[in-house]
């Protein structure tokens, strides 16, 4: 199958100096390291760490930190008891 992707002019550049050094070509060298990083445990593999998220500046210019997924989650528990508890 035929595909199209984008890559950095420096890792094309890499890739293909690897390729020439190899003897073999870019098409050649670019299946065998996808295949082995098919293959590689996927502990092994590196996870992305995502970018933390903005810290947003209200219009006071007092900035508003970010909250963690507990630190939500306990916000979203705490309101939830709150709305429920007169139902009880």
């Amino acid at each position: 199958m035929r595909t199209t992707i984008d890559i950095p002019d420096d890792l094309y550049r890499t890739l293909k100096a690897r390729a020439g050094l190899s003897g073999i070509t870019l098409r050649v060298l670019v299946q065998q390291l996808i295949e082995q990083g098919l293959r590689s445990p996927r502990d092994q593999v590196p996870v992305r760490r995502h970018a933390p998220p903005p810290v947003i500046v209200a219009v006071r210019a007092v900035p508003i930190p970010a909250l963690s997924s507990q630190e939500i989650r306990r916000i979203e528990e705490e309101e939830d008891e709150a709305k429920h508890a007169g139902l009880a």
